[in-house]
């Protein structure tokens, strides 16, 4: 469900939104589960959303220090 919270679109605004949230669905839903991205997807910035935030551990101060 598409629900407008600010400003007054015109149907074509509407049906255009629309019609990128449906491409864009139907393209995640015709790739298989476990199959590799391509290249040009790896730095997609909405992979890095889908996945939890990383939590600190007890040690991590420990993990940030990288000696050159």
């Amino acid at each position: 469900m598409i629900k407008v919270v600010r400003g007054n679109p015109t149907p074509e605004e509407l049906a255009a939104a629309l019609a990128v949230v449906q491409a864009r669905a139907a393209a995640v839903a015709a790739v298989p589960s476990g199959a590799p991205l391509p290249p040009e997807q790896w730095s997609d910035p909405g992979r890095i959303a889908r996945r939890g935030a990383l939590r600190p551990g007890p040690r991590s101060w420990a993990r940030t220090y990288w000696p050159s």
